[in-house]
């Protein structure tokens, strides 16, 4: 199970990573302040490639024929990255349509 924390806990981490600057980035457009909103929504994707890698890890290993035992954490994990894509995909749109209504 320790090698597995290896590669679940950054799923975690660059994900709830994700989630956050995606809403710092939202904040940031809110007051019009786009340099900001495209910085902290470039940390926002950097972050979902960082938890990618992790995520590909674990394919990878699968398709070696490598199982991994399915816990608890590892669905927590998957569900806070899917969670984490869709909350950044969201935000990308927000800004955007907070852009378009300046003037």
């Amino acid at each position: 199970m320790d090698q597995q924390l290896e590669v679940i806990m950054p799923l975690i981490i660059y994900g709830g990573d994700a989630k956050s600057s995606a809403m710092e980035a939202i904040q940031f457009a809110k007051k019009g302040e786009w340099e900001e909103a495209d910085r902290k929504l470039k940390e926002a994707k950097d972050s979902l490639i960082q938890a990618h890698h992790s995520q590909t890890e674990l394919l990878t290993n699968e398709a070696r024929g490598e199982t991994t035992t399915l816990s608890l954490l590892m669905v927590h994990a998957q569900d806070h990255l899917m969670t984490s894509i869709t909350f950044v995909d969201l935000a990308t749109e927000i800004i955007e349509l907070y852009r378009s209504r300046v003037p």
